[in-house]
């Protein structure tokens, strides 16, 4: 486990979250080069089956980073991403999993820094839990013929 670099997933919104992330890079601000980005409209457009997906294909952590409350882009979207990582992380307590390796966070264009400062946060967070349950998995017995 001290070997252990954990594979994070950000769904970013394209007006903010994944503007700020251009920012940081921009500034030379640098992050964990594991939380890998994907760019979404809007994190309203993130359902609970991505996120859970995510997670089943090898993520340790995933967060969706999306507008600041209210300014959101498409009115309630980052709301409803909201709901949705809650939904997620009662869905993980259920399965046993630590919830927080999933969260909503909100940030604007201009927030390089948080970012930076989120992606390197949550990095250290996943890497304390380590690797994901679904990493863990024992293959099942194979059948002797």
């Amino acid at each position: 486990m001290e070997n252990f670099e954990p594979e994070i997933v950000a769904f970013c919104c394209h007006y903010c979250a994944y503007t700020a992330a251009d920012m940081a890079g921009s500034k030379r601000i640098s992050y964990p080069p594991n939380v890998k980005i994907i760019r979404v409209p809007c994190t309203g457009k993130v359902d609970a089956i991505h996120i859970m997906k995510a997670l089943e294909k090898g993520a340790d952590g995933v967060y969706v980073a999306g507008c600041l409350e209210g300014d959101c882009h498409f009115k309630t979207g980052n709301t409803r991403a909201s709901h949705r990582v809650i939904q997620v992380q009662k869905i993980l307590e259920d399965l046993g999993w630590e919830t927080d390796r999933v969260a909503m966070i909100n940030m604007s264009a201009g927030m390089g820094e948080r970012f930076a400062q989120t992606a390197l946060e949550f990095t250290e967070k996943i890497r304390n839990m380590g690797p994901s349950p679904a990493k863990q998995r024992k293959p099942e017995p194979q059948a002797v013929s």
